[in-house]
């Protein structure tokens, strides 16, 4: 084997799931990312920070659905969500939540190369969010690469867990 092939590393190809808040595009690795599906219907939650839409039941499991545009001040005033919109399970260990999107989300496949660490500048102002996992350019296209797990705060995720009945078992089942 020559010399130079020994040097060269592969570069990985990643999957992300590419989406729209505002005007920007949001990319998430593709293996954070459970199911798309269009947005059910939400039960408003009480106590809980306006970007939180409420809670769903997806599949059987019930989720807490957030929107990020409204997390991330994204929005236009006087915007809403359409009437469709979809949402993007995510799965953590200790909770699966739901992200809201106003269009289907694509998948784009890319080098790991062209992901590039977020400026400093960026990662200072948000010093207790370093979710920002890098951005990628593409072309003409700039893509915002997160790291969904670390979106949500400890007290935030707390919140959105469902409280631990005391009844011993912790699971209801209604036929």
């Amino acid at each position: 084997m020559p010399d130079s092939e020994k040097t060269v590393k592969q570069d990985p190809i990643i999957q992300l799931i590419v989406f729209r808040l505002g005007e920007e595009e949001y990319g998430i690795r593709i293996e954070q990312v459970k199911e798309v599906t269009i947005t059910p219907e939400i039960a408003r939650m009480p106590k809980t920070p306006p970007f939180v839409k409420g809670i769903a039941n997806l599949r059987g499991d019930i989720i807490a659905v957030i929107d990020l545009e409204e997390r991330f001040r994204l929005r236009a005033a006087g915007q809403e969500m359409p009437a469709v919109s979809y949402t993007m399970a995510i799965e953590a260990k200790e909770y699966t939540i739901g992200i809201m999107v106003r269009e289907v989300p694509q998948p784009l496949s890319i080098q790991q190369s062209v992901i590039e660490k977020a400026p400093e500048f960026i990662q200072d102002i948000n010093i207790h969010d370093k979710y920002i996992e890098g951005i990628a350019k593409i072309e003409d296209r700039i893509i915002v690469v997160l790291d969904m797990l670390k979106l949500l705060t400890p007290s935030e995720i707390m919140q959105l867990q469902p409280k631990a009945e005391s009844s011993g078992s912790g699971s209801r089942t209604k036929a």
